[in-house]
């Protein structure tokens, strides 16, 4: 006699869902599997929303089609995958004794019980709204789904007030989009710095540049109080210190885990807040998983719990969580937080942990900073990055890496990810063997050059200041001489205030007349000549000396020009 086909139950139709569904029906092609979802669309990349309102791309649906061009709704996923899909109804709970789920149409009092043998939580997240005055009103909005999208498009106009709240990665990428529409943008970031907790302060200080250059409004440590309306629409909002006009306010502040179904059926919730899983993302409930933003993440480096909703994450785990229901040894380790995002002329990416980060998870850190062009400098497609490696000081073995710069910035933030997935230290990423031909990478390429850079500092070579260090150095009236050894064209055209010329082919001649009772600051524009000064010092026996990390080119404060 056949077996009965198993019922698998999914709450969720978007990326873990879907992914779930796909893979499940892959492995098991006699399975009953339903996916119940409250909205109307399926299977969406909501991260191309952005660039659906920057109108990079030309239609909200491109968003849901495959590769070829097919719409993934339920006719897609019954007629190619034989799976059913409830739209417009609401998981309303679990029945964990019974094994049912109780569900309701929207639109209608219907209910109904579904049966399941295995049940799949990929209930996603909600933006985080907290209870600001005015923020029900006409034109304030989150960007979380296509719902979301298309309201935020009917008030997007040349010349009216946009305001963002919130300076993390929808807000910088709502804040291009909207500008490229001709908008008058405000950010308001309750922070000292854009991308908290993502990018050390002084790396920061160049997307804060950037932003001002293109004419965002970018107002810094500036919490949102209140929003302001008239007959039901939104006209302003207002902060401790001012108030800002507005036609549109997007809120920005960040996403919480949906876990009700999970903690009311009593389901273990992590400590981040979200739903605690195991490798296969098996819940409290051996009969339950959960996947995509709706579930706590461990960091693979400290293996500290966490909560980082990502598209790529959702799609990893709803793989898994059909290998882990048909009985395949897969497992999710966890994840390094990589992240990317274009701000204007600006590509910025993250993965591990920043320095302060490492240390509060009880690691030795080391941090370099290291500027190159990405790619052979006398390419006319050069570009400049900027680079920040963490390493641990005693195991030699890589943490982290930030990246920022208008040149070619994924592909190193990969390749850091790489290397940390297999526990690489910073010897080995030296000498990894990357390609080379000069419209892609110099012989060295850029994470090269700041892992010799940093080997440099770690055996002794060179002492060095990254510019956060010299700031605060500075603020405080430390007397030290800032020695700038570039040309004297180079010194005219673009200097950091305070420094002192002497170019690095006249150092020698003139090493007796520099003091030695106060810290010596050599910099370039990028610090190599600045090393090569170190070297030169330290043999005439100069001892308190310390070349400046990243140069000019690094220096994300006040700059004199001409």
């Amino acid at each position: 006699m056949p077996s009965t086909p198993r019922k698998i139950l999914i709450i969720g139709g978007v990326a873990a869902g879907m992914k779930a569904a796909s893979r499940l029906r892959r492995l098991d092609p006699e399975a009953k599997i339903t996916v119940i979802e409250r909205g109307v669309h399926l299977s969406y990349g909501a991260c191309a929303l952005p660039y659906v309102l920057s109108e990079e791309i030309e239609e909200l649906d491109e968003v849901r089609k495959t590769a070829n061009g097919t719409v993934r709704d339920e006719t897609f996923f019954s007629m190619v995958k034989d799976v059913e899909v409830l739209t417009c109804c609401e998981a309303l709970r679990i029945d964990r004794k019974n094994q049912q789920l109780e569900v309701q149409f929207l639109g209608g009092n219907q209910q109904q019980q579904l049966p399941y043998d295995a049940l799949v939580l990929a209930t996603g997240s909600s933006p985080l709204i907290p209870p600001f005055p005015g923020r029900d009103l006409a034109g304030v909005r989150a960007l979380k789904d296509i719902e979301d999208a298309e309201n935020i498009a009917n008030h997007v106009a040349s010349g009216a007030q946009a305001v963002i709240v919130g300076g993390g990665l929808i807000g910088l990428e709502m804040a291009e989009a909207l500008k490229s529409r001709g908008m008058n943008v405000t950010l308001l970031e309750m922070q000292d710095q854009v991308l908290s907790g993502i990018l050390d302060s002084d790396m920061a200080e160049h997307i804060h540049r950037e932003l001002r250059n293109k004419g965002v409004n970018l107002r810094l440590q500036e919490p949102l109080q209140a929003i302001c309306g008239k007959d039901g629409h939104v006209q302003q909002v207002t902060t401790e210190k001012a108030s800002y006009p507005a036609d549109l306010v997007i809120m920005a502040l960040g996403v919480q885990p949906n876990i009700e179904l999970a903690k009311e059926a009593g389901l273990d919730i992590g400590l981040s807040g979200a739903i605690a899983v195991n490798e296969q993302l098996q819940t409290s409930d051996p009969l339950i998983w959960a996947a995509g933003d709706c579930v706590e993440s461990h960091h693979l480096l400290n293996k500290q719990p966490m909560h980082l909703p990502l598209g790529s994450t959702a799609n990893k785990h709803g793989r898994i969580v059909a290998d882990a229901i048909c009985g395949r040894p897969t497992s999710f380790p966890g994840i390094l937080g990589t992240l990317l995002v274009k701000v204007f002329g600006l590509n910025v990416g993250r993965t591990g942990l920043s320095a302060a980060q490492a240390q509060a998870s009880g690691f030795d850190p080391v941090s370099i900073l290291a500027p190159s062009p990405d790619r052979v400098h006398s390419m006319p497609e050069a570009r400049p990055i900027l680079t920040r490696l963490t390493i641990d000081r005693s195991s030699r073995k890589l943490l982290g890496a930030q990246i920022v710069g208008s040149g070619e910035v994924a592909k190193r933030i990969d390749v850091v990810a790489t290397a940390l997935s297999f526990g690489a230290d910073i010897d080995q990423l030296a000498q990894v063997d990357l390609g080379y031909a000069p419209p892609f990478s110099a012989a060295m390429d850029p994470l090269h050059q700041a892992a010799n850079a940093l080997r440099n500092k770690l055996d002794g070579l060179a002492k060095s200041l990254s510019p956060l260090q010299l700031k605060k150095r500075l603020n405080t009236g430390e007397e030290l001489l800032l020695l700038d050894v570039r040309s004297p064209e180079e010194y005219a055209e673009v200097r950091i205030p305070g420094t002192t010329l002497l170019p690095l082919g006249q150092l020698r001649a003139k090493v007796s007349e520099l003091p030695k009772d106060k810290l010596i600051v050599p910099l370039c524009k990028i610090s190599l000549r600045g090393y090569e000064a170190i070297r030169i010092l330290k043999a005439a026996g100069f001892e308190k000396v310390a070349y400046l990390e990243g140069g000019v080119l690094g220096w994300p404060y006040e700059l004199e020009r001409n």
